[in-house]
């Protein structure tokens, strides 16, 4: 069981959080975006240690792709995605339903009706990307949803958190106790959402290729699929130049499946990790760079990038 005891750390953290609710509460929306963004340029040159893990890991993933002030660049602006981020999170709690629906715009909704019909739940899978709280919103309106997610070491900021979650309409579980509730949502016909994008331990992972590197990655999404039949679908959201949001719902995941558990749970989740890696791809700064994500290596594995197609002749 996942318990933590409240420290002075942890209230201070707390009072910091309510002061900003109170300023966002105050600001207009693109006025808090733009403090966000800013909040996220000062942690981007006052944080040095993640600042560096940004920009290591940027060269991991595109080595000689990237001239190193685009990766600065990068790096910078992914920063400046989370504070807007937690910035805009802040003031959505705070915002009328008329006016959130006003800022929604979602893609491929007819994906997971059509998954639904086959009355055995959806699972959807996300990353650390843009804003994908965001999408809960679009996502509860069409069956129940339920979030899997690790709660926060700060036990106040986690119930603040939750809170918001619940605002979205979603339901959250803690992914230290979540296979029974998992199950039974997905056997009432109702949505699981589950981020499989950060490192994990190496006894609870397995490893697929993410940018060319070994990635320790959750299986949990492969196993659950492979337990319930349930369909697998990605979802993404972004915010866009209007600073409204655009939830992408795609098609449902298709791999051959050979009969051998070990190598099926392997197949799902490398075609799950490589699609997302296409989209981060096509929206690089909008993924968190300053998050370790090849700290778990294979037994006696180094972080060693395969060199793209082309890349050895260059």
């Amino acid at each position: 069981m996942y318990i933590k005891t409240i420290g002075v750390i942890d209230f201070i953290g707390f009072a910091l959080f309510r002061l900003l609710g109170g300023i966002v509460f105050l600001l207009s929306r693109n006025l808090c975006l733009m403090m966000g963004a800013a909040v996220g340029t000062l942690l981007f040159y006052a944080d040095m240690k993640h600042r560096r893990l940004a920009l290591t890991n940027l060269e991991r993933a595109f080595g000689p792709e990237l001239r190193p002030d685009q990766r600065r660049r990068i790096a910078r602006d992914s920063f400046k995605t989370f504070g807007r981020m937690i910035a805009d999170n802040l003031k959505w709690m705070r915002l009328r339903d008329s006016r959130r629906d006003g800022l929604m715009a979602v893609e491929g909704d007819e994906n997971i009706h059509r998954a639904l019909e086959q009355g055995k739940g959806v699972l959807l899978f996300s990353a650390h990307l843009g804003n994908w709280e965001i999408a809960s919103s679009v996502i509860s309106k069409i069956a129940p949803l339920s979030v899997v997610a690790r709660p926060l070491d700060n036990r106040l900021l986690d119930k603040e958190l939750v809170r918001f979650r619940n605002s979205l309409g979603a339901r959250v579980i803690s992914k230290f106790q979540a296979a029974r509730p998992i199950i039974r949502s997905l056997r009432q016909n109702e949505i699981v959402a589950i981020l499989i994008d950060q490192n994990v331990l190496r006894r609870e992972a397995v490893f697929v290729d993410f940018f060319g590197i070994p990635a320790a990655t959750t299986p949990s999404l492969a196993s659950l699929h492979l337990r319930t039949g349930s369909p697998i679908l990605p979802v993404f959201s972004y915010l866009t130049s209007s600073l409204s949001y655009r939830v992408k719902i795609g098609t449902r995941l298709q791999v051959e499946l050979t009969g051998d558990p070990d190598q099926d749970v392997l197949k799902i989740t490398q075609s799950s990790t490589k699609m997302i890696e296409a989209e981060i791809r096509d929206h690089i700064s909008d993924w968190f760079w300053f998050h370790n994500r090849w700290r778990t290596r294979p037994e006696g594995g180094a972080v060693a990038r395969q060199p793209a197609a082309g890349e050895e002749d260059a």
